[in-house]
């Protein structure tokens, strides 16, 4: 997936830019521009904004932004698809994301624990 970011605010660019470092691309090699403006005609556009009509709503996060790009990349190559309700994949996605970072989290912690507790005791 290669993306373009052409944004009027510049905070918003920046923080794109940021947060797609590794799918960064020019204009006219990306596979989905992300604007902070709406565009028509062009199906390659990719709107953030506060209005309902748009793509991703404003405020996001990187993991929302990531995979609501992904849903869109996998939609361009598809011509007949029904319209994939966002919202919904994305907060059960979330949670899935969210799950794993803290079984992560918590099985680290375990681990730093038990390492602390042997380095201790074998003194």
């Amino acid at each position: 997936m290669r993306v373009a970011v052409e944004c009027k605010s510049p905070l918003l660019q920046k923080s794109l830019e940021t947060f797609l470092k590794k799918y960064l691309s020019s204009n006219k090699q990306c596979d989905i521009l992300i604007r902070d403006e709406e565009c028509l005609g062009d199906e390659r556009c990719f709107f953030i904004g506060t209005k309902n009509g748009a793509d991703l709503l404003k405020p996001f996060s990187k993991s929302q932004l990531i995979l609501a790009l992904e849903n869109r990349y996998k939609t361009l190559d598809k011509t007949e698809q029904e319209p994939v309700e966002e919202f919904e994949v994305e907060e059960s996605m979330n949670f899935e994301i969210l799950q794993k970072r803290i079984e992560f989290l918590t099985k680290k912690y375990q681990e730093d624990i038990i390492n602390s507790i042997k380095a201790f005791y074998e003194k």
